[in-house]
């Protein structure tokens, strides 16, 4: 365990922002299965709701530092690809 200051502080913080990353990347695999689930039944109008939320959920994983950039982007892709090959 550390002994100075600083890295006590230090070590408080990786707690938190640890807690606080698992809490996103749970919200967002829970989006992400409701939306394969919503994909699946094959009701698009209900799909396409559920796409736009999790679409904001992965924009904001972004800014919170969750997820890269171009991980998300290949995710929203691949998800629309889905949801237009819906009929």
């Amino acid at each position: 365990m550390a002994n100075h200051f600083s890295a006590l502080k230090r070590a408080r913080q990786t707690e938190k922002r640890t807690a606080r990353n698992r809490a996103h990347t749970s919200r967002l695999r829970s989006a992400l299965r409701t939306l394969r689930e919503s994909l699946e039944k094959g009701d698009k109008t209900a799909a396409t709701q559920v796409y736009r939320e999790t679409t904001s959920m992965l924009d904001k994983a972004i800014q919170k530092g969750t997820l890269h950039e171009n991980t998300a982007n290949r995710y929203k892709s691949r998800l629309s690809a889905r949801l237009s090959a819906l009929k």
